[in-house]
Formats: structure tokens, C-alpha cells, sequence
């Protein structure tokens, strides 16, 4: 079944039901996506919750318009994956293989947030907890155990904006990104190429790509820049104002 049709679907239940019903985690284009659809829609409302606000990966709440959410935020579990990876590091990639090599499929769980060589911290629907508690033994080569903590350790700081004005000789993707994230053309473009960088929560893999006022690009562990304004100088270069969510 689609994602679309997931959600349609769902709708469709809580109506019927007249309840709450909770989706399964989502990618962020999903979540913007399905968001935007029911907004449209006056008797039926939505809510995204991934366990912090800057969340990519999130539940959705969904329930007839005359139901509050308020109180109704999808259930959550947070695990910690503790190991010494200071000699083999892993990436975001390393541990969603070992969460699905155990069965816990993507909608399962939520964001990963990395901890450098002690590990992760993985959101998680609550009943695939156990499953990963007592059964995760390794990550790529490094033994590892999986425990569960309070969200009071939650490994996300508060978020931080901060406002970025760059002159830029195009409107590409490689070139406004590289200033917004503080990194240099050639990684940014590397990154780009390799799928890591998301424009309006789409993959683009062209560091070409042109950018316009209100798009959203997004790294995963890097945060988000938001193209604020455009203005063309009397050199015909590019003023750029941006803010970058951290």
C-alpha cells in the first residue's frame, strides 16, 4: 500500500471510529505531504510528533475535527544502543541495517540520533522496545546493548536559529548550501551527489539544482536552511538571507 493510501485509510478508520488513530513513522516528505493533504479538509485533522520538535521521522496523529489532539500525541520509546565505536565508526545507515536485520521495519522507528563512538539513541514505537532490547547483539563489527532511558536524556539540544547572509554568483544548490552549513563547495557537492541533501524534503542529487525563496534544505544531522530572500545586486550577483535551524 502507498503512503497516500495509508493515510487515506487512516482517515477513513478515524472517521468511522470516530477516534484517534496513530500512523506508523514517516519520512519528512511524507509527514509534509499527508499534513498539507488533510489541511485541506474540515472534518478530519492531523498532528506530527517524533519525539522532539525538529523531528524528520514522525507518527502522525489523526482524528475527526471535532476531537482535540491536544492530549493525543502518538506513543513513543526511546532506547539507547551503547558500544565502544571509536575504532569502527557507524553511520545512520549501520544502524537502521541492524534495526531491520532484527525485523523492526522502517516504520517502526523513528529518528537516530548518533553519539559519536558511544553509540545512538533510537525513537521507536513502544511494542517493537522489547524486540530490540533483548535482541540487538551488534552493530557493523562492535558488540553493543540496547536499554531503554528517560526522555529526560534525550540527546538533542534546544533548538538554535541563526540568521546567515551570503553574496552568492548563482542560485545553485552546491553554492548556497556550502554557506549555509558552513562547508566547503566540493563536500557539499559530494554530499549532494551521494542523496544526503533534501530540497522541500526531496532528495535532489544535482549540485546544480536552483534554489528559490521558502525552499527548505535539509541534512540529516545537520539541520535545516531556509531561504528567507533573494535580491539581485547591481553586480547581477545573488544577496541570500537564510535561517539555519540547529
Amino acid at each position: 500500500m502507498s503512503a497516500t493510501s495509508a493515510i487515506a485509510t487512516a482517515v477513513d478508520t478515524a472517521l468511522k471510529t470516530w477516534s484517534v488513530l496513530h500512523t506508523s513513522f514517516l519520512p519528512p516528505e511524507e509527514v509534509a505531504a499527508a499534513l498539507a493533504a488533510i489541511g485541506q479538509r474540515v472534518d478530519v485533522h492531523a498532528q506530527a510528533w517524533g519525539g522532539y520538535p525538529q523531528a524528520e521521522r514522525c507518527r502522525l496523529a489523526i482524528a475527526p475535527a471535532a476531537l482535540p489532539l491536544e492530549e493525543q500525541r502518538p506513543p513513543l520509546a526511546l532506547v539507547r544502543i551503547s558500544g565502544n565505536f571509536l575504532f569502527d565508526p557507524a553511520t545512520y545507515t549501520d544502524f537502521e541495517a541492524a534495526l531491520e536485520a532484527m525485523g523492526i521495519a522502517a516504520g517502526n522507528y523513528g529518528d537516530i540520533l548518533l553519539l559519536g563512538e558511544r553509540g545512538a539513541q533510537v525513537i521507536i514505537n513502544p511494542e517493537c522496545r522489547e524486540v530490540l532490547t533483548q535482541n540487538l547483539q551488534q552493530v557493523r563489527t562492535v558488540p553493543v546493548t540496547a536499554a531503554p532511558v528517560p526522555w529526560e536524556e534525550l540527546a538533542v539540544p534546544p533548538p538554535q536559529t541563526k540568521q546567515i547572509t551570503t553574496v552568492e554568483a548563482s542560485l545553485r544548490l552546491d553554492a548556497v548550501a556550502s554557506a549555509g552549513f558552513g562547508l566547503s563547495r566540493s563536500k557539499m557537492s559530494e554530499w549532494i551527489s551521494s542523496g544526503m541533501v533534501r530540497v522541500n524534503w526531496q532528495v535532489v542529487q544535482q549540485p546544480r539544482h536552483s534554489l528559490n525563496v521558502q525552499d527548505l534544505i535539509t541534512i540529516r544531522g545537520k539541520g535545516r536552511l531556509l531561504i528567507k530572500d533573494i535580491q539581485t545586486t547591481k553586480k547581477n550577483r545573488y544577496r541570500i538571507q537564510m535561517e539555519r535551524l540547529r
